[in-house]
């Protein structure tokens, strides 16, 4: 959810002149061509570095192949992608999320990538968390190979505050009144009443909504109706409300307007003492220096079940893609192992790959969090957004605009999905 508000505002287009064999004056005479193949992709500066060396690295022993990098800003990526599909200048490879690929796959651009697989031996795609894979699987065809996992898992917490206030950590077993209780512990206020240190905060609600046993739609794979007007989800919700306007542990969305900082900088500040989110957060923390920190699972709800929202993101090959075969064998080095690696040592991401996201490089790994190993458990509890063409501009158009009046207290949980339910359900039956 956070990840597209720090990517870069800017286009940029990253070519790797990489030497091939033979490029010294006069010698590349007669020399075949290099085939071009074009990757896009968007995100931070940590995103390019990742992409950039794993192609660096797969480069060097592939001459014949050009890598052409295509950077494109998160909130034009779809629109400028189509665009260039339409005017012939389409990348080859595209990355990308959970919910991107949803609306790449109701236009048909992608080829299914089971012959490629068929035919190579050498590419397991056993080795990669099943759950994910589902995603990316349209009417038995698999249409991306994924890059990583996001579930929407991980409760930041900052020790030294719990050592002051004498609370002990979070286990992966707690549940939602653990969470409350320590929030309100941690919570601190000055003489005149003045919160100045809060004990939690989150905007991420699909995880009250799934963990209290609501659901967003009937059928994730094949929706056709809104269930975000159920007493469950509307308890969820408005136990998520409650943390800012019934118990005041957790800022108003006004608050964190009023503050001009987001979550991870109050964090950083110790200004707050948990927050909500997922492991792409981690290279931002790992810089501030003498700062001990770690990371639960989120909890339970009070029925005792485990549910959260995820995100992700696969590389797929496009239909008007010249060069398919070539074009496999660079998503290949995208997804494969080295590219994993690099990616799981960044913190970044949890790699979609089993064996990378349990080795050394990511849950063995002694760099912060330590609890990063919980994560490949959440994989089993992670629920993707509904596959409709549409959901994206439900989001964009009902959801977000009624949660904002909600989260700011101008409306109730139940008169918000109220609203929300049956223009969803028109959305969704135009949808594919």
């Amino acid at each position: 959810m956070k990840r597209s508000r720090r990517f870069l505002a800017c286009f940029i287009i990253l070519v790797f002149a990489l030497q091939a064999v033979g490029c010294g004056t006069g010698e590349g005479a007669g020399k075949p061509r290099r085939v071009p193949i074009k990757v896009a992709f968007w995100g931070s500066p940590e995103e390019i570095e990742i992409i950039s060396s794993t192609i660096n690295n797969w480069q060097k022993s592939h001459p014949d192949i050009e890598i052409k990098l295509e950077h494109i800003p998160f909130g034009s990526y779809v629109s400028k992608v189509l665009t260039e599909i339409a005017g012939r200048s389409a990348p080859d490879i595209i990355a990308s999320e959970v919910n991107m690929f949803v609306s790449f796959a109701g236009k048909d651009v992608f080829v299914d990538l089971e012959p490629f697989m068929d035919k190579d031996k050498a590419f397991n795609l056993g080795d990669f968390f099943p759950e994910v894979v589902d995603r990316y699987t349209v009417n038995g065809k698999i249409l991306g190979i994924p890059r990583d996992t996001a579930p929407f898992a991980c409760v930041y917490y900052n020790k030294k505050l719990f050592d002051e206030a004498g609370v002990p950590y979070p286990t992966d077993d707690w549940d939602w009144n653990d969470l409350l209780d320590k929030a309100k512990k941690l919570t601190k206020v000055d003489k005149d009443g003045k919160v100045i240190q809060y004990g939690f905060y989150s905007d991420m609600w699909p995880n009250f909504i799934l963990s209290n046993g609501g659901k967003l739609v009937d059928d994730i794979k094949h929706p056709t109706k809104c269930l975000m007007g159920s007493p469950e989800s509307i308890e969820g919700l408005q136990f998520m409300v409650d943390f800012s306007y019934k118990h005041k542990v957790s800022p108003t969305s006004s608050t964190m307007r009023n503050l001009g900082l987001g979550v991870i900088q109050l964090f950083m500040m110790q200004r707050v003492a948990m927050f909500l989110s997922g492991i792409w957060e981690t290279p931002m923390v790992r810089k501030v220096k003498d700062f001990d920190w770690d990371v639960a699972m989120f909890p339970k709800g009070p029925k005792g079940i485990r549910r959260f929202g995820t995100g992700g993101t696969a590389y797929s090959i496009l239909k008007t893609s010249k060069y398919p075969d070539q074009a496999w064998e660079v998503l290949k080095a995208l997804s494969g192992d080295d590219g994993q690696i690099i990616l799981a040592e960044s913190g970044l991401a949890q790699p979609a790959n089993k064996k990378i996201a349990e080795s050394e490089h990511f849950a063995g790994s002694n760099k912060p969090p330590a609890n990063k190993k919980m994560l490949n458990e959440a994989v089993k509890y992670a629920v993707y957004d509904p596959f409709n063409s549409k959901w994206r501009e439900i989001r964009d158009l009902y959801i977000t605009p009624e949660f904002d009046l909600m989260f700011n207290g101008l409306k109730s949980v139940k008169a918000a999905v109220d609203t929300i339910v049956p223009k969803a359900n028109e959305l969704l039956k135009e949808g594919k």
